[in-house]
């Protein structure tokens, strides 16, 4: 090495030329207006100097200029090749930037989601709100609100007891109408009874025809009226007598019996003429043994030299009609 180069301590070999104004070498120039020493050292960089980058340690991750630490992995996957089912291998993708940690980059239909999502919960936050919230009864005492509760309290009440009878009235609705029809059916059937035996409707039924004879003396009303009752008794429910001109008369609880001329009978004001025949509506049996019964009617009437002849009939009709009977004294007991 050369006396210069060891002067200058550059290791490069001073230029030729002229001695820098000044004096030797490393003491400054006199001048006033001479130029710093540095500026023309052939070392020093010209133009402005930028900063140095920070020093990466190993195994770290590196950062990019604004100081965002850079995935390496996200780089890395998204150069990766991709299999496909076709056999073929897909050409990695290189992403046209870095991808930087730390930065999130929301979609247009991310932003429309969570604008979605917003609108829906200021939507259910008015509506609970608005039902929830009545200004009215916001503004009311908490006396006043106590008095409303038990008014409607009361009218529940009041519609509970109602709904109850208009069950009790459709009930009794529903069993009137049942009851209505079954007193009209036993009001009818007791109506034909009670016309039956007051002569005003006819009958038919099982029955017996009796027929009476004269003999030397003919038949009295008192024979008869004991062939009524007796037969009456044996439960005959409805009775005609009838002459021998056909003449017939309806016999009643109220019916009387009379003599008439040349052995007639007066039966109700209207005359008869013998034979006499009473037909009866009831157990034949019965009134038969009622009439046949020692010292009665058939006895009475033997002995007095007539005769009494019966004939049972299936069905023995009773037509002769009673005019209705007018009551003027009695009444029905209420």
């Amino acid at each position: 090495m050369s006396d210069e180069q060891t002067e200058t301590g550059t290791g490069w070999p001073q230029p030729a030329g002229p001695a820098r104004p000044g004096g030797p070498a490393g003491e400054p120039d006199p001048r006033p207006d001479a130029p710093d020493p540095d500026e023309l050292s052939p070392l020093a960089p010209h133009g402005p100097v930028e900063p140095e980058s920070p020093a990466v340690e190993p195994g770290a991750a590196p950062v990019d200029d604004e100081g965002a630490t850079v995935d390496l992995s996200a780089v890395s996957r998204s150069e990766q090749p991709v299999e496909r089912t076709d056999g073929l291998e897909e050409l990695p993708v290189r992403r046209a930037g870095p991808v930087v940690a730390g930065r999130w980059r929301l979609s247009t239909a991310g932003v429309m989601i969570a604008a979605l999502l917003a609108l829906l919960g200021f939507t259910l936050v008015v509506q609970l709100k608005t039902t929830s919230t009545d200004p009215t009864l916001g503004a009311t005492r908490q006396e006043d609100l106590v008095r409303i509760l038990s008014d409607l309290d009361a009218r529940e009440n009041r519609l509970q007891q109602d709904i109850r009878a208009l069950e009790d009235s459709q009930r009794q609705l529903a069993s009137g109408e049942q009851g209505r029809q079954a007193a009209l059916d036993e009001a009818t059937r007791r109506a034909d009874e009670l016309g039956v035996l007051a002569g005003t409707l006819p009958a038919v039924g099982p029955g017996l025809t009796v027929q009476f004879y004269g003999g030397a003396k003919p038949i009295s009303a008192n024979r008869v009226l004991d062939a009524v009752q007796e037969l009456r008794g044996a439960g005959a429910e409805a009775m005609q007598i009838s002459g021998g001109d056909r003449a017939t008369v309806r016999v009643i609880a109220s019916t009387y019996f009379l003599d008439g001329e040349n052995g007639s009978l007066v039966v109700e004001g209207r005359r008869l003429s013998a034979p006499f025949t009473i037909t009866v509506i009831g157990d034949p049996a019965t009134m038969r043994t009622a009439l046949n019964i020692p010292g009665g009617v058939v006895a009475s009437v033997r002995g007095d030299g007539g005769n009494v002849t019966f004939g049972e009939r299936e069905v023995a009709e009773v037509s002769a009609l009673h005019l209705p009977i007018k009551l003027e004294h009695a009444r029905p007991v209420s």
